[in-house]
Protein backbone atom coordinates (compact mmCIF):
# COMPACT_ATOMS: atom_id res chain seq x y z
CA UNK A 1 0.00 0.00 0.00
CA UNK A 2 1.45 3.39 -0.86
CA UNK A 3 2.64 5.40 2.06
CA UNK A 4 1.22 9.30 1.58
CA UNK A 5 3.40 11.65 3.64
CA UNK A 6 3.04 14.83 0.97
CA UNK A 7 -0.65 15.66 -0.39
CA UNK A 8 -1.30 18.09 -2.78
CA UNK A 9 -4.61 20.24 -2.59
CA UNK A 10 -5.80 21.94 -5.98
CA UNK A 11 -8.92 24.69 -4.80
CA UNK A 12 -8.51 26.53 -2.12
CA UNK A 13 -12.06 27.22 -1.00
CA UNK A 14 -13.95 25.94 1.71
CA UNK A 15 -13.65 21.97 1.01
CA UNK A 16 -10.37 22.15 -0.26
CA UNK A 17 -9.03 24.06 3.13
CA UNK A 18 -11.20 22.24 5.39
CA UNK A 19 -9.20 18.93 3.74
CA UNK A 20 -5.55 20.71 4.09
CA UNK A 21 -6.64 21.23 7.89
CA UNK A 22 -6.79 17.84 8.56
CA UNK A 23 -4.01 16.66 6.59
CA UNK A 24 -1.66 19.24 8.28
CA UNK A 25 -2.96 18.36 11.89
CA UNK A 26 -2.09 14.91 11.19
CA UNK A 27 0.99 15.54 10.06
CA UNK A 28 1.45 15.53 6.68
CA UNK A 29 3.06 18.25 4.42
CA UNK A 30 -0.02 20.29 2.00
CA UNK A 31 0.70 21.63 -1.17
CA UNK A 32 -2.07 24.53 -1.77
CA UNK A 33 -2.75 25.68 -5.37
CA UNK A 34 -5.86 27.48 -6.30
CA UNK A 35 -5.69 29.48 -10.02
CA UNK A 36 -6.23 32.54 -7.90
CA UNK A 37 -3.08 33.10 -5.69
CA UNK A 38 -4.97 35.45 -3.19
CA UNK A 39 -7.30 32.41 -2.72
CA UNK A 40 -4.10 30.74 -1.19
CA UNK A 41 -3.26 33.48 0.69
CA UNK A 42 -6.65 33.84 2.19
CA UNK A 43 -7.05 30.08 3.27
CA UNK A 44 -3.71 29.80 4.72
CA UNK A 45 -4.46 33.05 6.92
CA UNK A 46 -7.81 31.27 8.00
CA UNK A 47 -6.29 28.10 8.68
CA UNK A 48 -3.50 30.45 11.30
CA UNK A 49 -7.17 31.68 12.57
CA UNK A 50 -8.47 28.24 12.74
CA UNK A 51 -5.19 26.81 14.96
CA UNK A 52 -5.00 29.75 17.24
CA UNK A 53 -8.64 29.62 18.25
CA UNK A 54 -8.30 25.97 18.65
CA UNK A 55 -5.17 26.30 20.85
CA UNK A 56 -6.81 29.08 22.83
CA UNK A 57 -9.30 26.64 23.81
CA UNK A 58 -6.99 23.89 24.75
CA UNK A 59 -8.36 21.67 22.32
CA UNK A 60 -5.23 21.73 20.22
CA UNK A 61 -1.19 22.47 21.92
CA UNK A 62 0.16 25.66 20.82
CA UNK A 63 3.21 23.37 19.27
CA UNK A 64 0.37 21.77 16.91
CA UNK A 65 -0.82 25.25 15.72
CA UNK A 66 2.65 26.05 14.42
CA UNK A 67 3.46 22.95 13.28
CA UNK A 68 0.42 22.57 11.18
CA UNK A 69 0.96 25.96 10.02
CA UNK A 70 4.57 25.59 8.71
CA UNK A 71 2.90 22.20 6.97
CA UNK A 72 0.89 24.22 4.63
CA UNK A 73 3.09 25.11 1.32
CA UNK A 74 1.69 27.57 -1.03
CA UNK A 75 2.29 26.44 -4.73
CA UNK A 76 2.29 29.58 -7.44
CA UNK A 77 1.36 27.14 -10.03
CA UNK A 78 0.56 23.59 -10.84
CA UNK A 79 4.01 22.54 -11.26
CA UNK A 80 4.22 22.53 -7.56
CA UNK A 81 2.37 19.29 -7.24
CA UNK A 82 5.51 17.56 -8.88
CA UNK A 83 6.72 15.94 -5.38
CA UNK A 84 2.85 14.89 -4.15
CA UNK A 85 2.19 11.42 -3.02
CA UNK A 86 -1.30 12.71 -3.48
CA UNK A 87 -3.57 15.25 -5.16
CA UNK A 88 -6.86 15.63 -4.10
CA UNK A 89 -8.97 18.44 -6.50
CA UNK A 90 -11.59 20.37 -4.86
CA UNK A 91 -12.49 22.96 -7.92
CA UNK A 92 -15.62 23.68 -9.84
CA UNK A 93 -18.35 20.80 -9.97
CA UNK A 94 -17.83 20.33 -14.06
CA UNK A 95 -16.63 17.50 -15.40
CA UNK A 96 -14.63 19.11 -18.46
CA UNK A 97 -12.84 21.23 -15.59
CA UNK A 98 -12.02 18.42 -13.81
CA UNK A 99 -10.68 16.14 -16.80
CA UNK A 100 -8.23 18.95 -17.95
CA UNK A 101 -7.10 19.34 -14.23
CA UNK A 102 -6.04 15.70 -13.74
CA UNK A 103 -4.39 15.79 -18.01
CA UNK A 104 -2.26 18.46 -16.74
CA UNK A 105 -1.47 16.90 -13.50
CA UNK A 106 -0.46 13.58 -14.75
CA UNK A 107 2.09 15.28 -16.72
CA UNK A 108 3.19 17.09 -13.41
CA UNK A 109 3.32 14.40 -10.54
CA UNK A 110 4.99 11.00 -9.88
CA UNK A 111 3.88 7.92 -11.31
CA UNK A 112 2.85 6.20 -8.37
CA UNK A 113 1.13 10.02 -7.28
CA UNK A 114 -2.65 9.16 -6.62
CA UNK A 115 -5.11 11.21 -8.24
CA UNK A 116 -8.43 11.75 -6.63
CA UNK A 117 -11.60 14.16 -6.97
CA UNK A 118 -13.62 15.37 -3.95
CA UNK A 119 -16.66 15.69 -6.57
CA UNK A 120 -20.13 14.79 -5.16
CA UNK A 121 -21.97 13.91 -8.23
CA UNK A 122 -19.84 13.43 -11.56
CA UNK A 123 -18.61 10.09 -11.92
CA UNK A 124 -15.00 8.89 -11.25
CA UNK A 125 -14.76 6.67 -14.07
CA UNK A 126 -15.52 9.75 -16.14
CA UNK A 127 -12.81 11.99 -14.95
CA UNK A 128 -10.51 8.81 -14.77
CA UNK A 129 -11.16 8.47 -18.75
CA UNK A 130 -9.01 11.71 -19.29
CA UNK A 131 -5.97 9.92 -17.68
CA UNK A 132 -3.49 7.75 -19.29
CA UNK A 133 -3.57 6.27 -16.04
CA UNK A 134 -7.08 5.27 -14.82
CA UNK A 135 -6.00 3.07 -12.18
CA UNK A 136 -4.32 5.71 -9.99
CA UNK A 137 -7.74 7.98 -9.99
CA UNK A 138 -10.41 7.40 -7.48
CA UNK A 139 -13.10 9.60 -5.36
CA UNK A 140 -12.71 11.48 -2.00
CA UNK A 141 -15.35 12.59 -0.90
CA UNK A 142 -15.62 14.98 1.79
CA UNK A 143 -18.25 16.85 3.38
CA UNK A 144 -18.77 20.31 4.41
CA UNK A 145 -16.73 21.36 6.95
CA UNK A 146 -14.81 18.61 6.49
CA UNK A 147 -12.72 19.04 10.29
CA UNK A 148 -16.45 18.40 11.66
CA UNK A 149 -17.73 15.56 9.64
CA UNK A 150 -16.05 13.24 10.06
CA UNK A 151 -16.74 10.45 7.57
CA UNK A 152 -15.29 10.44 3.56
CA UNK A 153 -16.54 8.53 0.91
CA UNK A 154 -14.25 6.64 -1.31
CA UNK A 155 -15.12 5.54 -4.68
CA UNK A 156 -13.86 3.11 -7.08
CA UNK A 157 -14.07 4.26 -10.25
CA UNK A 158 -14.44 1.06 -12.79
CA UNK A 159 -11.02 0.93 -13.89
CA UNK A 160 -9.45 2.19 -10.06
CA UNK A 161 -6.63 -0.24 -8.59
CA UNK A 162 -7.94 -1.83 -5.59
CA UNK A 163 -4.87 -0.51 -4.08
CA UNK A 164 -5.33 3.49 -4.58
CA UNK A 165 -8.80 3.03 -2.69
CA UNK A 166 -6.89 0.97 0.08
CA UNK A 167 -4.31 3.64 0.55
CA UNK A 168 -6.95 6.45 0.96
CA UNK A 169 -9.14 4.41 3.54
CA UNK A 170 -5.61 4.06 5.71
CA UNK A 171 -5.33 7.56 4.99
CA UNK A 172 -8.45 8.70 6.54
CA UNK A 173 -8.01 6.98 9.40
CA UNK A 174 -5.04 8.53 10.17
CA UNK A 175 -6.28 12.62 9.71
CA UNK A 176 -9.03 11.17 12.28
CA UNK A 177 -12.04 10.20 9.45
CA UNK A 178 -14.10 7.44 9.66
CA UNK A 179 -13.87 6.30 5.41
CA UNK A 180 -16.71 4.40 3.41
CA UNK A 181 -15.95 2.45 0.31
CA UNK A 182 -18.68 2.84 -2.53
CA UNK A 183 -19.16 1.93 -6.46
CA UNK A 184 -19.00 4.58 -8.73
CA UNK A 185 -22.54 5.25 -8.58
CA UNK A 186 -24.93 8.62 -9.11
CA UNK A 187 -24.49 9.73 -5.54
CA UNK A 188 -22.37 7.22 -3.73
CA UNK A 189 -23.69 6.64 -0.60
CA UNK A 190 -24.74 9.48 1.29
CA UNK A 191 -26.37 11.50 -1.35
CA UNK A 192 -28.15 8.37 -3.22
CA UNK A 193 -29.44 7.30 0.35
CA UNK A 194 -30.43 11.39 1.55
CA UNK A 195 -33.13 11.46 -1.86
CA UNK A 196 -35.63 10.04 0.57
CA UNK A 197 -36.10 12.41 3.62
CA UNK A 198 -36.12 15.28 0.55
CA UNK A 199 -38.38 13.74 -2.12
CA UNK A 200 -40.75 12.45 -0.37
CA UNK A 201 -41.29 15.37 2.14
CA UNK A 202 -42.01 17.64 -1.28
CA UNK A 203 -44.18 14.71 -2.30
CA UNK A 204 -46.11 15.14 1.39
CA UNK A 205 -46.30 18.79 1.17
CA UNK A 206 -47.19 18.73 -2.72
CA UNK A 207 -50.43 16.80 -1.79
CA UNK A 208 -51.35 19.04 0.84
CA UNK A 209 -50.83 16.84 3.97
CA UNK A 210 -49.68 19.26 6.36
CA UNK A 211 -47.60 22.75 5.93
CA UNK A 212 -44.18 22.77 5.53
CA UNK A 213 -43.18 23.49 9.53
CA UNK A 214 -45.89 20.37 10.47
CA UNK A 215 -44.21 18.05 8.60
CA UNK A 216 -40.06 19.26 9.88
CA UNK A 217 -41.93 18.83 13.27
CA UNK A 218 -43.17 15.25 12.38
CA UNK A 219 -39.96 14.13 11.11
CA UNK A 220 -38.21 15.84 14.77
CA UNK A 221 -40.58 14.95 17.54
CA UNK A 222 -42.09 11.88 16.55
CA UNK A 223 -39.63 10.03 14.42
CA UNK A 224 -36.35 11.44 16.06
CA UNK A 225 -34.49 13.25 13.12
CA UNK A 226 -32.49 16.30 13.86
CA UNK A 227 -33.82 18.01 11.05
CA UNK A 228 -37.00 17.62 9.42
CA UNK A 229 -37.01 18.23 5.05
CA UNK A 230 -37.54 21.51 4.74
CA UNK A 231 -35.46 23.24 7.36
CA UNK A 232 -32.38 21.22 6.18
CA UNK A 233 -32.94 22.01 2.42
CA UNK A 234 -33.23 25.72 4.03
CA UNK A 235 -29.45 25.17 5.61
CA UNK A 236 -28.13 23.51 2.60
CA UNK A 237 -29.43 25.95 0.35
CA UNK A 238 -31.77 24.79 -2.68
CA UNK A 239 -29.00 26.40 -5.34
CA UNK A 240 -27.43 22.69 -4.19
CA UNK A 241 -29.67 20.59 -2.95
CA UNK A 242 -32.34 21.14 -6.12
CA UNK A 243 -29.47 20.56 -9.07
CA UNK A 244 -28.95 17.06 -7.19
CA UNK A 245 -32.11 15.79 -6.98
CA UNK A 246 -32.34 16.37 -10.64
CA UNK A 247 -29.21 14.80 -11.39
CA UNK A 248 -29.66 11.83 -9.33
CA UNK A 249 -33.07 11.02 -11.09
CA UNK A 250 -31.53 11.76 -14.25
CA UNK A 251 -28.85 9.72 -13.85
CA UNK A 252 -30.97 6.90 -12.39
CA UNK A 253 -33.06 7.62 -15.75
CA UNK A 254 -35.88 8.59 -14.35
CA UNK A 255 -36.32 6.67 -11.58
CA UNK A 256 -39.87 7.24 -9.51
CA UNK A 257 -37.98 6.98 -5.91
CA UNK A 258 -35.70 9.73 -6.67
CA UNK A 259 -38.46 11.92 -9.13
CA UNK A 260 -38.23 15.64 -7.89
CA UNK A 261 -40.72 17.99 -6.92
CA UNK A 262 -41.86 21.43 -8.57
CA UNK A 263 -42.01 22.85 -5.30
CA UNK A 264 -38.08 23.19 -5.12
CA UNK A 265 -38.17 23.98 -9.05
CA UNK A 266 -40.29 27.24 -8.35
CA UNK A 267 -38.60 28.22 -5.72
CA UNK A 268 -35.10 27.29 -7.10
CA UNK A 269 -36.10 29.68 -10.03
CA UNK A 270 -37.37 32.34 -7.66
CA UNK A 271 -33.79 32.39 -5.82
CA UNK A 272 -35.93 31.32 -2.47
CA UNK A 273 -32.66 29.28 -1.68
CA UNK A 274 -33.27 29.16 2.21
CA UNK A 275 -30.99 30.85 4.86
CA UNK A 276 -28.38 31.95 2.65
CA UNK A 277 -31.42 34.57 1.31
CA UNK A 278 -33.09 34.98 3.96
CA UNK A 279 -36.04 33.65 2.29
CA UNK A 280 -37.08 29.50 1.50
CA UNK A 281 -39.46 26.88 3.42
CA UNK A 282 -39.39 29.38 6.44
CA UNK A 283 -38.55 33.18 6.70
CA UNK A 284 -35.06 34.41 8.12
CA UNK A 285 -35.22 37.85 9.63
CA UNK A 286 -32.26 38.99 11.23
CA UNK A 287 -31.15 35.35 10.26
CA UNK A 288 -33.12 34.01 12.81
CA UNK A 289 -35.87 31.30 11.51
CA UNK A 290 -39.90 32.48 11.58
CA UNK A 291 -41.76 28.95 12.33
CA UNK A 292 -45.86 29.53 12.67
CA UNK A 293 -47.22 29.00 16.00
CA UNK A 294 -48.87 25.67 16.59
CA UNK A 295 -52.83 26.09 16.37
CA UNK A 296 -54.02 25.65 19.99
CA UNK A 297 -55.45 22.49 21.64
CA UNK A 298 -59.27 22.79 21.46
CA UNK A 299 -61.21 22.02 24.55
CA UNK A 300 -61.92 18.32 25.84
CA UNK A 301 -64.66 16.94 24.89
CA UNK A 302 -66.67 16.33 28.07
CA UNK A 303 -68.19 12.30 28.09
CA UNK A 304 -66.43 11.61 24.76
CA UNK A 305 -67.33 7.73 23.85
CA UNK A 306 -64.15 6.14 22.00
CA UNK A 307 -64.46 3.42 19.60
CA UNK A 308 -60.59 1.81 18.51
CA UNK A 309 -60.95 -0.21 15.37
CA UNK A 310 -59.66 -3.46 15.74
CA UNK A 311 -58.23 -3.87 12.40
CA UNK A 312 -54.34 -3.56 12.58
CA UNK A 313 -52.82 -5.78 15.54
CA UNK A 314 -50.19 -3.79 16.65
CA UNK A 315 -51.44 -0.48 15.94
CA UNK A 316 -55.02 -1.34 17.85
CA UNK A 317 -52.67 -2.50 20.90
CA UNK A 318 -50.15 0.45 21.01
CA UNK A 319 -53.26 3.12 20.80
CA UNK A 320 -55.64 0.57 23.51
CA UNK A 321 -52.64 1.52 25.96
CA UNK A 322 -52.71 4.84 24.93
CA UNK A 323 -56.40 5.32 25.09
CA UNK A 324 -56.00 3.59 29.13
CA UNK A 325 -53.89 5.90 29.69
CA UNK A 326 -55.15 9.19 28.94
CA UNK A 327 -58.38 7.89 30.97
CA UNK A 328 -60.70 7.51 27.65
CA UNK A 329 -64.42 5.99 27.60
CA UNK A 330 -63.02 3.40 25.05
CA UNK A 331 -66.15 1.66 24.09
CA UNK A 332 -65.90 -2.70 24.03
CA UNK A 333 -68.07 -3.42 21.01
CA UNK A 334 -67.75 -5.16 17.74
CA UNK A 335 -69.20 -2.33 15.92
CA UNK A 336 -68.59 1.79 16.61
CA UNK A 337 -71.83 2.93 18.31
CA UNK A 338 -73.79 5.85 16.59
CA UNK A 339 -72.00 8.86 19.42
CA UNK A 340 -68.60 7.43 19.29
CA UNK A 341 -65.35 9.27 17.73
CA UNK A 342 -63.77 6.09 15.92
CA UNK A 343 -59.92 5.97 15.74
CA UNK A 344 -57.92 3.80 13.10
CA UNK A 345 -54.44 3.07 13.12
CA UNK A 346 -53.53 1.94 9.78
CA UNK A 347 -50.20 1.42 8.17
CA UNK A 348 -49.33 2.76 4.78
CA UNK A 349 -53.14 3.08 4.02
CA UNK A 350 -55.19 6.79 4.44
CA UNK A 351 -58.00 6.98 6.72
CA UNK A 352 -60.55 7.49 3.65
CA UNK A 353 -59.33 3.83 2.62
CA UNK A 354 -59.81 2.23 5.72
CA UNK A 355 -63.12 4.03 5.67
CA UNK A 356 -64.42 2.55 2.45
CA UNK A 357 -62.89 -0.96 3.40
CA UNK A 358 -64.75 -1.41 6.44
CA UNK A 359 -67.86 0.75 5.79
CA UNK A 360 -67.30 3.17 8.42
CA UNK A 361 -68.63 6.62 9.21
CA UNK A 362 -66.16 9.05 7.40
CA UNK A 363 -67.98 11.77 9.66
CA UNK A 364 -66.40 10.65 12.80
CA UNK A 365 -63.20 8.87 11.68
CA UNK A 366 -59.63 9.97 12.10
CA UNK A 367 -56.83 8.14 11.72
CA UNK A 368 -53.79 7.60 14.53
CA UNK A 369 -49.89 7.05 13.76
CA UNK A 370 -48.75 4.22 16.05
CA UNK A 371 -45.75 3.53 13.69
CA UNK A 372 -43.15 5.29 16.02
CA UNK A 373 -45.21 4.93 19.63
CA UNK A 374 -46.89 7.10 21.41
CA UNK A 375 -45.38 7.54 24.70
CA UNK A 376 -46.09 11.14 26.28
CA UNK A 377 -43.68 13.76 24.59
CA UNK A 378 -43.07 12.24 21.33
CA UNK A 379 -45.61 14.41 18.89
CA UNK A 380 -48.36 12.22 18.40
CA UNK A 381 -50.17 12.55 14.64
CA UNK A 382 -53.84 12.37 13.92
CA UNK A 383 -54.90 12.49 10.25
CA UNK A 384 -58.29 13.44 9.21
CA UNK A 385 -60.47 12.55 5.94
CA UNK A 386 -62.34 14.61 3.47
CA UNK A 387 -65.32 13.24 5.42
CA UNK A 388 -64.13 14.23 9.24
CA UNK A 389 -66.21 16.63 10.81
CA UNK A 390 -64.34 19.73 12.63
CA UNK A 391 -65.88 18.95 15.43
CA UNK A 392 -64.66 15.24 15.38
CA UNK A 393 -61.12 15.88 14.49
CA UNK A 394 -61.28 18.69 17.52
CA UNK A 395 -62.26 16.01 19.46
CA UNK A 396 -59.13 13.99 18.44
CA UNK A 397 -56.86 16.79 18.46
CA UNK A 398 -57.62 17.11 22.19
CA UNK A 399 -57.99 13.80 23.63
CA UNK A 400 -54.56 12.94 22.22
CA UNK A 401 -53.29 16.18 23.53
CA UNK A 402 -54.66 15.38 26.56
CA UNK A 403 -51.52 14.52 28.43
CA UNK A 404 -49.37 17.31 27.16
CA UNK A 405 -48.35 16.49 24.43
CA UNK A 406 -48.07 18.26 21.03
CA UNK A 407 -50.16 16.52 18.32
CA UNK A 408 -50.31 17.47 14.73
CA UNK A 409 -53.30 17.36 12.48
CA UNK A 410 -52.87 16.08 8.96
CA UNK A 411 -55.17 15.37 6.49
CA UNK A 412 -55.55 12.42 4.80
CA UNK A 413 -52.70 10.44 3.43
CA UNK A 414 -51.15 7.22 2.38
CA UNK A 415 -48.80 6.38 5.30
CA UNK A 416 -49.15 9.92 7.02
CA UNK A 417 -46.45 11.76 7.44
CA UNK A 418 -43.36 10.13 9.32
CA UNK A 419 -44.56 6.61 7.89
CA UNK A 420 -43.97 7.07 4.65
CA UNK A 421 -40.42 8.95 4.49
CA UNK A 422 -39.16 6.97 7.04
CA UNK A 423 -40.21 3.67 5.00
CA UNK A 424 -38.82 5.74 1.75
CA UNK A 425 -35.31 6.38 3.54
CA UNK A 426 -35.09 2.42 4.49
CA UNK A 427 -36.27 1.33 1.45
CA UNK A 428 -33.40 3.43 -0.60
CA UNK A 429 -31.07 2.33 1.40
CA UNK A 430 -31.72 -1.33 1.15
CA UNK A 431 -31.55 -0.73 -2.72
CA UNK A 432 -27.94 0.67 -2.29
CA UNK A 433 -27.23 -2.27 -0.65
CA UNK A 434 -28.85 -4.55 -3.26
CA UNK A 435 -27.16 -2.77 -6.17
CA UNK A 436 -23.70 -3.73 -4.07
CA UNK A 437 -23.07 -0.15 -3.95
CA UNK A 438 -21.28 -0.18 -0.72
CA UNK A 439 -21.45 -2.92 2.45
CA UNK A 440 -24.94 -2.59 4.66
CA UNK A 441 -22.33 -1.16 7.36
CA UNK A 442 -21.00 0.91 5.57
CA UNK A 443 -24.22 2.63 4.25
CA UNK A 444 -24.87 2.97 7.58
CA UNK A 445 -21.61 4.33 8.94
CA UNK A 446 -21.97 7.04 6.31
CA UNK A 447 -25.89 7.70 6.23
CA UNK A 448 -25.12 8.34 10.28
CA UNK A 449 -21.91 10.57 9.99
CA UNK A 450 -23.09 12.51 6.92
CA UNK A 451 -26.83 12.78 7.84
CA UNK A 452 -26.67 12.52 11.20
CA UNK A 453 -29.78 10.13 10.85
CA UNK A 454 -31.05 8.35 14.12
CA UNK A 455 -30.47 4.80 15.72
CA UNK A 456 -27.62 4.39 13.66
CA UNK A 457 -28.39 4.59 10.20
CA UNK A 458 -30.84 3.60 7.57
CA UNK A 459 -30.95 -0.48 7.79
CA UNK A 460 -30.41 -0.72 11.25
CA UNK A 461 -33.44 1.97 11.70
CA UNK A 462 -35.48 -0.44 9.38
CA UNK A 463 -34.66 -3.11 11.99
CA UNK A 464 -35.39 -1.28 14.66
CA UNK A 465 -38.63 -0.42 13.91
CA UNK A 466 -39.37 -3.56 12.47
CA UNK A 467 -38.89 -4.42 8.87
CA UNK A 468 -41.65 -6.01 8.46
CA UNK A 469 -43.97 -3.79 9.21
CA UNK A 470 -41.79 -1.19 6.78
CA UNK A 471 -42.66 -3.66 3.90
CA UNK A 472 -46.02 -3.37 5.01
CA UNK A 473 -46.53 -0.03 4.47
CA UNK A 474 -44.67 0.40 1.46
CA UNK A 475 -46.37 -2.46 0.28
CA UNK A 476 -49.88 -1.06 0.87
CA UNK A 477 -48.29 2.77 -0.18
CA UNK A 478 -47.81 1.45 -3.38
CA UNK A 479 -51.32 -0.22 -3.24
CA UNK A 480 -53.22 2.75 -2.61
CA UNK A 481 -51.42 5.40 -4.72
CA UNK A 482 -50.29 3.00 -7.86
CA UNK A 483 -47.01 4.90 -7.78
CA UNK A 484 -43.68 3.05 -8.56
CA UNK A 485 -42.17 5.11 -5.65
CA UNK A 486 -42.94 2.53 -3.33
CA UNK A 487 -42.12 -0.74 -4.63
CA UNK A 488 -40.06 -2.31 -2.02
CA UNK A 489 -36.21 -3.01 -3.13
CA UNK A 490 -35.59 -6.72 -3.16
CA UNK A 491 -33.24 -6.66 -0.51
CA UNK A 492 -35.98 -5.73 2.09
CA UNK A 493 -38.63 -8.27 1.08
CA UNK A 494 -36.06 -10.78 0.81
CA UNK A 495 -34.62 -9.95 4.53
CA UNK A 496 -38.43 -10.02 5.70
CA UNK A 497 -39.17 -13.28 4.35
CA UNK A 498 -36.00 -14.88 5.66
CA UNK A 499 -36.27 -13.31 8.77
CA UNK A 500 -32.72 -11.35 8.60
CA UNK A 501 -31.73 -8.32 9.20
CA UNK A 502 -31.06 -5.04 7.15
CA UNK A 503 -28.06 -5.36 7.80
CA UNK A 504 -27.38 -9.14 7.06
CA UNK A 505 -24.65 -9.83 3.92
CA UNK A 506 -25.53 -12.89 1.59
CA UNK A 507 -24.12 -15.70 2.99
CA UNK A 508 -24.04 -16.88 0.03
CA UNK A 509 -22.77 -15.42 -3.07
CA UNK A 510 -22.35 -16.12 -6.37
CA UNK A 511 -19.41 -16.70 -8.72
Amino acid sequence: MKSIKTIGVVGAGAMGRGIAQIAAQAGLEVLLFDLNADAVAAARDSLREVWDKLASKGKITQELAAASLRRIVPCGDLAGMSRADLVVEAVVERLDVKCDLFRQLEAIVGDDCILASNTSSLSITSIAQACERPERVAGYHFFNPVPLMKVVEVIDGLRSDPATGDALMALSREMGHTPVRAKDMPGFIVNHAGRGMNVEGLKTAQESVAPFYQIDAIMREQAGFRMGPFELMDLTGLDVSHPVMESIYGQFYDEPRFRPSPITAVRYAGKMLGRKTGLGFYAYPDGQKQVPAEPPVPAAVQGLKVWLAPYHSVGHKRAAALLKDLGADVVAAEAPPADALIVVTPYGEDTAGVVGGHQLDGERTVALDTFFGLEQGRRRVVMCSAATLPKWRDAAHALFAGDGTAVSVINDSAGFVAQRIVAGIVNIASDIAQQSIATPADIDRAVSLGLGYPKGGPLAMGDALGAAHVLEILRTMQRVTGDMRYRPSPWLQRRVQLGLSLLAEPACVAV
